[in-house]
């Protein structure tokens, strides 16, 4: 009897053992290696780039799965906005603009995506300045894998233009500025 079950056990961990894991499709955003960055023009003739330091999130990736197991939500500081000059990021955070004193985040939350496991379109809902609008963000992959410590990697990038106005930001910047573009190059470790 202690034999057969000696053996029982056996087998049965042999068989654990060699059965592959089974891959969870969740990651988290490693925020030292994602950025949201923006670019607006600068009185029509050059161009006023900005990052913000801080952001958060996470989101499902499966490249085996359709596009319905693809989801993504981040979470951007405002106050984190950095565009190289301290004067223009203290009126940047001010109510001219970001509000970080009633708006301290700006969110995105998918909705839906259209695509393949290389890019295609994600939607979702942006919230920024205390309005909440859908947007459509041009999504592909950068690639992913194993890294160098034994975790598993994905990462992509992804572009959209918005309308400062339809956000509640309607500071006069001059007809040029009246829309800008975000950039989003996200990379998250497998869960």
């Amino acid at each position: 009897m202690i034999k057969r079950i000696l053996g029982a056990a056996l087998v049965a961990a042999g068989l654990s053992l060699s059965a592959p894991a089974a891959q969870t499709a969740d990651y988290t955003i490693d925020a030292g290696h994602s950025f949201v960055q923006f670019k607006i023009s600068h009185v029509g003739v050059s161009w006023m780039i900005g990052t913000f330091e801080r952001i958060s999130g996470s989101f499902t990736f499966d490249s085996e799965a359709g596009p319905e197991a693809q989801s993504i939500t981040v979470e951007i500081d405002t106050a984190s906005v950095d565009t190289n000059h301290a004067e223009r990021d203290k009126h940047l955070r001010s109510a001219d603009f970001l509000n970080v004193d009633e708006f301290p985040t700006a969110t995105f939350v998918s909705t839906g995506y259209e695509g393949d496991a290389e890019g295609g379109v994600m939607t979702g809902d942006l919230s920024l300045h205390g309005v909440t609008k859908p947007i459509a963000i041009a999504i592909k992959k950068v690639g992913e894998g194993k890294d160098p410590w034994g975790g598993y990697r994905a990462g992509f990038e992804g572009t959209v233009t918005i309308t400062r106005k339809d956000f509640g930001m309607g500071y006069n910047l001059g007809p040029a500025s009246e829309s800008m573009e975000l950039f989003l190059f996200i990379e998250g470790t497998r869960n």
